[in-house]
């Protein structure tokens, strides 16, 4: 489990621009298959036989995509200007790597050295029209010869475990999904299961309506990565969740209210088998969940994440022990809806 979320964590999957991801999943799905296909989102829709036909139809959804940039003109000087793709902080931006476009091109995000900058500018976070890509082109011509308007940015993220059980890398949100759904597809099922690894999350949890409407099921799990927010800064009432603490069920986010019933039995599975769980003290965030829920006559969702520190940034922290119980979790929820 761990491995195959460092290898797809090290994959660019920006949102629209999942290629790498999709790809590499549906090299290592296929073989576990029963239908397989990429819809006109590019969503990833995976159908697998298990032990026994669906009485609830079951949907297991993570989505691919990672938050990132995009070109949007480049300077006389031959640096880029650009654009966030999904909800990126602009204070973290500053000094990053990053690689652009389908050739990978190495690039640096900057901005004028402190040397240069007022006692009021110092005193002021900096505006993305203020910030720029050097990929070290002598001016506009030779940058052009490199990159393309539109095309996206990646950040470059090493894939690292460090301290007590933990692990820094980016997109981790929502590779850590995937990773535990490829894991369940490569075992024998107790059920007929449909898994979509949905496309455009982070831009507004596009690809996972098509996706939901074209499999209408009558239950979704949604596996993801949530903000932790478990630091110093904040005050106890305004931390949302902890690492290490388990995995962490939804009841309520910014775009969904989950169903009560999917909720006890997740929580009750959780507690029958020893495994530590956890709710969010403070709502915030989104999932896939909110577009699954209301469409067509509308689907029963519940949710299962790993809280996630820094989230949207190029160096996400997880625990490892959440990322295994959340594969299990996942297996027992599927467990008890075959035997419904």
């Amino acid at each position: 489990m761990i491995e195959t979320l460092k290898t797809l964590c090290s994959l660019s999957g920006v949102s629209s621009r999942e290629d790498q991801v999709r790809d590499y999943i549906r090299r290592r799905v296929e073989p576990h298959a029963d239908g397989i296909r990429v819809d006109a989102l590019g969503n990833l829709i995976v159908f697998k036989r298990g032990a026994k036909a669906a009485e609830n139809k079951l949907m297991l959804c993570a989505h691919m995509d990672e938050v990132g940039l995009i070109v949007k003109s480049v300077t006389d000087e031959g640096y880029l200007k650009f654009g966030c793709v999904g909800g990126i902080d602009r204070r973290i931006l500053l000094g990053k790597r990053v690689t652009v476009g389908e050739k990978a091109v190495p690039g640096v995000i900057g901005l004028k050295a402190i040397h240069l900058t007022t006692a009021g500018e110092r005193k002021k976070v900096p505006k993305l029209t203020d910030l720029y890509i050097d990929i070290g082109a002598k001016d506009k011509e030779s940058a052009l010869a490199q990159v393309e308007l539109g095309d996206i940015c990646t950040f470059v993220s090493d894939v690292v475990e460090f301290g007590g059980g933990m692990l820094k890398a980016k997109a981790i949100d929502d590779r850590v999904g995937c990773a535990a759904m490829v894991k369940l597809l490569e075992e024998e099922l107790p059920m007929d299961c449909t898994f979509v690894f949905s496309s455009m999350e982070e831009v507004g949890t596009r690809g996972a309506f098509g996706a939901a409407f074209s499999v209408t099921p009558e239950v979704a799990l949604i596996l993801e990565g949530t903000t932790s927010a478990d630091i110093p800064a904040l005050k106890p009432e305004r931390q949302v969740c902890w690492p290490g603490k388990g995995p962490v069920l939804s009841w309520m986010d910014s775009g969904a209210i989950y169903d009560r019933e999917l909720f006890e039995l997740l929580r009750g599975l959780a507690e029958e088998n020893g495994l530590p769980w956890q709710m969010k003290h403070y709502l915030s965030g989104g999932t896939d969940g909110q577009a699954i829920q209301r469409t067509k006559a509308g689907v029963r969702v519940a949710g299962i994440s790993a809280a996630v520190r820094y989230l949207h940034a190029p160096s996400s922290v997880c625990s490892i022990s959440d990322v295994e119980q959340i594969l299990a979790l996942a297996r027992l929820f599927i467990q008890a809806m075959a035997e419904r």
